[in-house]
């Protein structure tokens, strides 16, 4: 099956039904209760074919019991099922078919109206740089350059949610939630998955261009997970190779050291996914670099560091730069892999809000984690099945 020349999927197309059918029995294994893996399929399936806005009505209507709606809503809200396995199942399953490239963290902005939402309140939208009202998650996505599928969530709480017991209790917020920056709770939706689930350690696409660039690092590499962290121009790095200038003059931003190895510049290809699959070149360079000292000591990473760029312009300074610790993996493949955003991006906008990931309308914290998990699963669905999805499922050629 060659996938390499076509566009996003569509949001559900006619398969849908049938690739859940082949996959609920794994995915919905823990719920021990039958009457509650019928319930998880048939939400799956209602998120699957509802029109408009992904409500409990909506998607009992759409399933064609709409007497069914106060079920779902106890299934989703109060009832008590995990839903940790069946992201498990979701992420094992999936590395099965096709095994990923990288995994991908993504900030999630979900804009809502009210105020009782779990974790809502004003804050700046990472995308479009403008403040909203609503939730912000961080999920970890599944990706190769042809398909991407969120796998795993975590729900960013700012300390006037963490801090209020009121809040807290009208939402069910677990007590072990504690306060977290932004970058914490961006590092440990991958971290919790990592560590529970046994996932294979694919390098882990992230954005680090916050304040808390150091200890993302420092943290990955803790837990022995290899990182692509996308770095400011203006990040202060110390070059790592004699052979190289600026060896021996301490910090240096980033872009600087970039501009001056221009010689050691090479093109590579791509697949662009968005908005159609289009074949581009640039070029890249890496640089041995290391992180500057902080407070007198050395932050010696546990892994040797690279600094990457990526040039659109030979004639001007360096378009993206990222910052890895897979010191083993060819520059054109970690280029590849900076282009894993933009799989994530376009299937966000058509599968994956036509599953429903920003429609939760409930305000507990365990309905929050439930209602998207399931989503995550349509979503799952309507790109397998878009894509021709027949178990077993054949992988593209991630080099592509």
């Amino acid at each position: 099956m060659d996938v390499s020349a076509r566009t996003s999927p569509p949001p559900h197309g006619p398969r849908s039904g049938e690739v859940l059918g082949e996959l609920s029995h794994e995915l919905f294994a823990s719920l021990r209760r039958r009457d509650q893996r019928q319930r998880g399929e048939q939400y799956v399936r209602g998120l699957l074919t509802a029109r408009g806005r992904k409500s409990v009505r909506n998607i009992a209507a759409a399933v064609g019991h709409p007497e069914a709606e106060q079920n779902l809503h106890h299934f989703i809200a109060d009832s008590t099922w995990d839903w940790q396995p069946i992201r498990a199942a979701l992420a094992l399953q999936l590395e099965q078919m096709a095994p990923s490239m990288a995994w991908v963290v993504e900030p999630l902005p979900i804009p809502k109206a009210g105020q009782h939402s779990v974790g809502v309140g004003r804050r700046l939208h990472p995308q479009l740089g403008h403040m909203f009202r609503g939730q912000e998650a961080f999920g970890l996505w599944f990706a190769t350059p042809h398909m991407s599928m969120p796998v795993n969530w975590r729900l960013f709480l700012p300390d006037t949610w963490v801090r209020d017991p009121e809040r807290r209790d009208r939402a069910s917020v677990p007590d072990e939630i504690r306060p977290e920056t932004r970058d914490e709770c961006a590092a440990a939706v991958v971290l919790e998955a990592v560590r529970q689930w046994q996932l294979p350690p694919r390098p882990v696409v992230i954005d680090g261009r916050g304040a808390g660039l150091q200890a993302v690092v420092q943290r990955f590499a803790a837990a022995q997970v290899p990182v692509l962290v996308r770095v400011t121009p203006s990040a202060l790095f110390s070059v790592a190779d004699a052979a190289l200038p600026g060896y021996g003059a301490g910090a240096l931003p980033a872009q600087r050291i970039l501009q001056s190895v221009q010689g050691l510049r090479r093109p590579v290809q791509y697949a662009d996914p968005d908005p159609v699959p289009v074949a581009r070149s640039v070029l890249a360079a890496a640089v041995p670099v290391e992180l500057p000292a902080q407070h007198g000591g050395r932050a010696r990473p546990l892994r040797p560091l690279r600094l990457l760029g990526e040039w659109h312009d030979p004639q001007r300074p360096p378009a993206r730069l990222w910052l890895t610790d897979a010191h083993r993996v060819p520059v054109p493949t970690l280029l590849r892999m900076t282009k894993l955003p933009r799989r994530v991006a376009a299937d966000l906008a058509v599968a994956g809000e036509a599953s429903g990931l920003r429609d939760y309308a409930g305000r507990s914290f365990d309905g929050w984690h439930r209602h998207i998990t399931l989503a995550s699963v349509a979503h799952s669905v309507a790109v397998l099945a878009a894509l021709g999805y027949e178990e077993p499922f054949s992988a593209p050629e991630l080099s592509a």
